[in-house]
């Protein structure tokens, strides 16, 4: 397996991806307006452009990416996926550590992601990956739970 930074010719395979991969959250919090959900091809052409876009690979399939970038010293990571029958084998968090050494080299002193407060398995590896939950945010019926981490 390898992971590298997406192209623009990724955006289509990535967001097909995300959204297989954010379907059970999707049907878990009955709201298919999650941004995950609702992306568009040309909003993930900009991520592309704009952001820090890796990916996995498995024989040249991809098979689960991250996203981040910095700003005022803070690296935001988001949309970590993983292909439903890759999951539980460590890959998300491979991924995770390759972003945060991309966002570390580019100036990162903590890192910042949230997460919804019923995702209990996504908070558990975030927190095995040393984050802890420093603030929550209402957001329909559940809340939006902020964790950080100190760069090391």
């Amino acid at each position: 397996m390898l992971i590298e930074s997406a192209a623009i010719h990724d955006a289509q395979e990535i967001l097909e991806l995300q959204k297989l991969a954010f379907h059970s959250e999707a049907v878990f919090y009955n709201d298919f307006t999650i941004p995950t959900m609702v992306q568009t091809i040309g909003d993930m052409i900009e991520d592309i452009k704009t952001r820090t876009v890796l990916k996995i690979t498995k024989d040249g399939v991809i098979i689960g990416s991250v996203r981040g970038y910095v700003k005022d010293s803070t690296g935001y990571i988001g949309r970590l996926i993983v292909q439903p029958e890759f999951q539980h084998q460590s890959i998300g968090s491979r991924l995770m550590q390759a972003i945060e050494d991309k966002l570390k080299s580019a100036g990162a002193l903590r890192f910042e992601l949230f997460t919804g407060d019923k995702s209990e398995r996504t908070i558990c590896l975030y927190k095995s990956l040393g984050y802890h939950i420093f603030r929550q945010q209402p957001e329909h019926d559940h809340a939006v739970v902020f964790m950080e981490k100190p760069v090391k």
